[in-house]
Parts: C-alpha cells; structure tokens; sequence
C-alpha cells in the first residue's frame, strides 16, 4: 500500500482526450498506458475538460460547495452559541 503513481493535470487532460477521440477502447489505453483499470473511468467522473484545462465536474464542483457551506454553517453555530453564553453571563450580572 502507499505506491500510488500520481499523474500530473496534463496527462489526466491528454488521456481524457484520447477517450472522447473514441480511437481506441478505455481499457485497451490503459493496457498502453500501464494505468490501473478503471482509473480513467474516475477521472471522467471527476473532471472535465473545457479549454484545454482539466476542471472540476460539476458533481465535484458541487460537492466542494456543500462542504464548504457545511463548515460555515458549523462556524456559524459556535459563534452564536458563544453569543448565547454570552448574553447569559451579562444578565446575571445586572440581576
């Protein structure tokens, strides 16, 4: 475990192409290419190519995008239970 072969945005661009060329089959490049079967099938799901720049799919995109809203809404959360302590410890003070 651990050997993982990384593949630079040009290769995974240059690979997705030769897919949408439609010359040859994907599991007969990735014989050629010595990449692991079923790994171009990820990169398809995971990227698309507009451009001539790899890009995030739009199922990523929005992935990303609901992480990013999840951890806002959790900043938001603590920030007004903090408030709330807040506001708690003040009134009994005037009390």
């Amino acid at each position: 475990m651990g050997n993982y072969k990384k593949y630079s945005d040009e290769f995974k661009q240059e690979v997705l192409g030769m897919v949408a060329a439609g010359e040859r089959s994907v599991s007969q490049i990735e014989r050629d290419l010595d990449i692991t079967p079923g790994l171009i099938y990820k990169w398809q799901q995971r990227y698309r190519v507009e451009e001539n720049k790899l890009q995030p799919s739009a199922e990523r995109a929005e992935q990303a995008e609901i992480r990013r809203l999840k951890r806002e809404l959790e900043i938001t959360r603590q920030e007004r239970d903090i408030l709330k302590k807040a506001i708690r410890v003040f009134s009994r003070g005037e009390v």
